[in-house]
Order: C-alpha cells, then structure tokens, then sequence
C-alpha cells in the first residue's frame, strides 16, 4: 500500500526518453542557497547500464539520493515504469523493483555473507503469521528457497566460498560483492550503484567490468563511478555533471570527445581555474549531497 502511494500516473516521458524504465526530468535542489542539482535529465531502461560521471562535488550522489527519496527535489520529476514518483522514501524502491548500493559496503557485521545477502531478499520474502510463528511448513520451505536463492546470487558474483564467513574476516573486494549479491537477490528491474569500484584494485576492477557485461541485457544499472575505464567499457550511454548541470551525454565514444567534459573532468585546466574561482575545495563525493552539503562535511 505504501509504495502504490508513492506514485501516481503521469503523461508520457519527453521525447528521446519513451519506454525508458526511469526517467529523470527537471530535476533541480539547492541546499542553503547553493545549486547543486541544475534542471537535471537523463534516462536508464532495464537492459543497458548507463553512467553518470563528473568532478567530485558535480551532484552525482545527491541526484541517487533524490532518486531515492532521501531528498526532495525544489522541482521537476522521477519517473519510474511511466509513474510519477512522489512522497516516496528509500523502503519504497525495492518493492518497485529499484535497488541500491552504497559508497562503501554496509554489510551487517553480525550476519555471515550468506545472512547478509538473505536481507535483500525481504521484498520477496512475504509469510504468512502462523506459519512463521509455528515453524509450520509454508514458512521453512519458502525460508529454505530464499537461501537458495541468496546462495545463487553470491555464486553469480562468485562469491559462494565465502557464504558462511563473517564481513571482518572477509576481504575487502569480497565485500563489495556479497553488498552488490544482496542488491541482485531480489531480482529488480533497475539497480543504482554509488561507486563500486571505490577502494578496488585494478584486477579487481577489471573483474567487475565482467560481472557489469553478464549482468546487461538482464536487470538495468545506472551507474556512479569515478573511474573512466570502467564506465567506458561497461556503459552503453553516459551522462556527464559539473556543478549539478549535465554538461554532455551520449556513447562513451561522444562523451570521450566532448571538449567540455576533457575540461571539466580529464583535466581541463580552465576547469580547475573555475574550480578555485568558485572556492570549491575537492571534497570527495558521500553523504546526503554532493555540492554544498557533503563539501562542508568533507
């Protein structure tokens, strides 16, 4: 019931954006008088995995976090399967078929792997009461499937050895997997992901560009990354912020060659000259906002 409160029917998307699975249109959110999402569009359908690129600061996880509901925009709109997303919040999406992943890993450091990847499964995992309070055998079946399920998912990321292991005794790369195994257990439709090649080695990096390829074709990834190889090589259609406007978009090809993003991200210098004109200090990407918000936090 709640999360058919959160959206409501709306008019078919803008033009370039028809069937697209989710649609950003609009989208600007200033947080004490500072821009740092700018008339903000882009699209991402089930099937093909789409990037958003730009400096630190850009607005890339503040846009997830509206896309989320953990902020509200000052205007435009979130379109998700041709509905208006509206008052909703982050419990909402993994009903609607949209799942997350964070910055770092955020594993339960009580829970094994395989425990960890049975919390992604609670979308799905609806009981009855008295057979879950019982023990009857509805309930223990359907439990019995879900870990199946959940061990399924930590062998696609190839991950399985690890089921039993806790998240302190695992290595960090692992980690990362067993996080994005419990985004992918519950089958969604569209998953967004802050980073996940952050604190990743190169191998490790070139590993999950395979993982990135299997998965296409199958679920829908919109992707945040700062690392340009992986985005070039896994990404059909990439969006491109600086100071919370999209500055360009296109193939990885397009948006490789667009002099505005060689200055604005692969090192222009009159990019940094704006930088510092605007007394923005490098802060990293996290938190509620990039921009203002997260640049005061650090």
């Amino acid at each position: 019931m709640r999360a058919a409160k959160a959206v409501r029917p709306t008019a078919t998307a803008t033009s370039g954006t028809a069937g697209a699975k989710l649609v950003v249109e609009g989208v600007s959110l200033s947080f004490g008088g500072l821009r740092v999402l700018d008339k903000v569009s882009l699209s991402a359908s089930t099937g093909e995995i789409v990037g958003v690129i730009g400096p630190n600061g850009a607005g890339k996880t503040t846009l997830f976090n509206v896309i989320c509901g953990f902020v509200r925009a000052d205007s435009g709109r979130v379109i998700w399967r041709g509905e208006e997303l509206q008052r909703h919040r982050p419990h909402d999406l993994a009903r609607l078929g949209v799942e997350r992943t964070l910055q770092g890993v955020g594993l339960f450091p009580s829970l094994n792997a395989l425990d960890n990847v049975l919390v992604g499964t609670t979308p799905i995992g609806r009981r009855g009461l008295a057979s879950e309070l019982f023990g009857l055998w509805p309930s223990s079946h359907y439990e019995r499937r879900l870990r199946s399920r959940a061990m399924e998912a930590l062998s696609v990321l190839r991950v399985a050895e690890y089921a039993e292991r806790f998240p302190s005794s695992m290595p960090y790369p692992v980690q990362k997997r067993v996080a994005l195994a419990r985004a992918l257990v519950s089958d969604p439709d569209l998953v967004l992901m802050d980073e996940p090649a952050s604190g990743l080695s190169s191998s490790d990096i070139s590993e999950l560009g395979e993982l990135f390829k299997g998965l296409r074709g199958t679920i829908g990834i919109l992707l945040v990354e700062h690392n340009i190889d992986l985005v070039m090589a896994t990404c059909s259609r990439i969006f491109v912020l600086d100071f919370g406007k999209v500055i360009a978009s296109g193939t990885p090809a397009e948006v490789r060659a667009d002099p505005a993003v060689r200055a604005a991200y692969l090192g222009g210098a009159g990019a940094e000259q704006a930088r510092a004109g605007a007394g923005v200090d490098g802060a990293g990407d996290a938190g509620v906002g990039e921009g203002g918000a997260e640049r005061a936090r650090g």
